[in-house]
């Protein structure tokens, strides 16, 4: 389904990417300039990753803690509409690093927080940053064709019993993002191997992956709750890698939920390596029987 112009703040026809990690911002940008839209590209550090910078008009870093200077960047920019894409670990919070002490805006969200849940942070600082006349649009408004569609997407299929892991381990990861732990869980044989929690996606991939040894099969899901403006599940070469480090065999995710980066290239190195990809929704989900 091709993109179609989004309709942004004042008839503006510039974009700020507020980057992290990973190839989602990369895609992002590429859409959004064949939309004919101005392209602020902003890194947050950490990571610190310059890998978007060839692709926007304007390229800039921001300190991650520093949420003052970020709403200010943007503002010097003439960015009035922005999206947020890639990763941020959130184990940098817990890092005391001198270069992640938060400014004054930032520490006064921190404390106003009632925990550091990742939708309680994020709901916060976009707040806040609207606060300031910059309006957070939702992340798929400039991933339509990125977005996983149903059935199976790979030359290899998933087995009856890696569809009864499926089943079991939807309902599972259902439940953890209704309490915003996280949107992976890692099963085998109707047992949960792992649960994404702080470390991310791919770490919690590898974790689970090992203790099954081989054959896991890898869930992930929207949250119920799902804010399309921030942490839209995503899934890339990097998880795919990581289910090959352990022999992982199966990908469920979520149709229409979740996007692809790469999509393309993502399937083809899925099929030299054995592992199936299968998008879900949730009526499908409902009516795979253990």
């Amino acid at each position: 389904m091709p993109l179609k112009a989004y309709p942004l703040s004042n008839g503006s026809k510039t974009l700020g990417i507020i980057a992290g990690m990973g190839g989602l911002p990369l895609a992002i940008a590429s859409e959004a300039k064949k939309m004919g839209y101005r392209v602020v590209g902003i890194s947050l550090q950490p990571p610190g990753d310059t890998s978007l910078k060839p692709h926007v008009d304007s390229f800039h870093i921001s300190k991650v803690s520093k949420l003052g200077s970020l709403i200010s960047l943007m503002q010097k920019n003439d960015v009035r509409d922005a999206v947020m894409a890639g990763k941020v670990p959130k184990s940098i919070l817990y890092q005391n690093k001198l270069s992640l002490i938060p400014d004054m805006k930032m520490a006064k969200l921190l404390f106003s927080i009632k925990d550091r849940a990742d939708d309680t942070i994020l709901k916060a600082i976009v707040s806040e940053i609207e606060k300031n006349g910059i309006t957070i649009h939702e992340t798929t408004a400039f991933t339509g064709d990125l977005m996983a569609p149903e059935g199976v997407m790979t030359r290899n299929r998933p087995t009856k019993e890696e569809m009864q892991d499926i089943g079991f381990g939807w309902n599972i990861a259902k439940k953890m993002g209704e309490l915003d732990i996280g949107q992976t869980v890692v099963v085998k044989d109707l047992a949960v191997m792992a649960i994404e929690a702080i470390e991310g996606t791919d770490e919690a991939v590898v974790r689970g992956g090992r203790l099954a040894v081989k054959g896991a099969v890898v869930v992930k899901v929207s949250k119920p709750q799902q804010d399309m403006r921030f942490d839209v599940p995503v899934v890339g070469t990097n998880t795919l890698h990581s289910m090959i480090k352990t022999s992982a065999r199966v990908l469920a995710i979520e149709a229409e939920k979740c996007i692809i980066v790469d999509r393309d290239a993502f399937i083809q190195e899925a099929d030299s390596n054995g592992i199936a990809i299968i998008g879900i929704d949730s009526e499908s989900a409902d009516h795979i029987t253990l």
